[in-house]
């Protein structure tokens, strides 16, 4: 009979341990910009301050149900915490609408004309309640 090997002591590919190295940085710097110690994240997720640190350094795997705790206790997502930034959804309808097209116009025109279409559209809107 094998003897079952946790998958986090299973031995990285060059690949592989470029990717935890990353993630493990990623996951520090949002630790530290939060103003979070090592331990203060480990006894949050329920995991030893040492398997913390091994996350950072990248030499542990990293479960797919602790990485979403992790995003969570992060204030980030799992998507920027590996390293692609979530997509946004195309529009289902095809091509930019008028109304998109238009509001990507107004957003290449100098700030004081951005505001004065602004004030309009305000206008507009509270007379019709919206």
């Amino acid at each position: 009979m094998l003897e079952r090997i946790p998958p986090q002591h299973v031995s990285m590919a060059a690949k592989e341990r470029s990717f935890y190295a990353a993630l493990g940085q990623r996951i520090a710097e949002q630790r530290k910009a939060l103003g979070i110690t090592q331990a203060q994240l480990a006894e949050q997720l329920g995991i030893a301050q040492q398997t913390m640190a091994h996350y950072e350094g990248g030499v542990s795997r990293i479960a797919v149900e602790t990485l979403a705790q992790l995003a969570e206790a992060l204030q980030t997502s799992v998507e920027e915490l590996i390293g692609t930034p979530a997509k946004r959804r195309a529009s289902k309808r095809g091509p930019a609408s008028k109304l998109q097209q238009q509001l990507e116009q107004i957003g290449k025109l100098p700030a004081a004309k951005q505001r004065a279409i602004a004030q309009v559209l305000d206008a507009m809107l509270q007379q019709h309640g919206a």
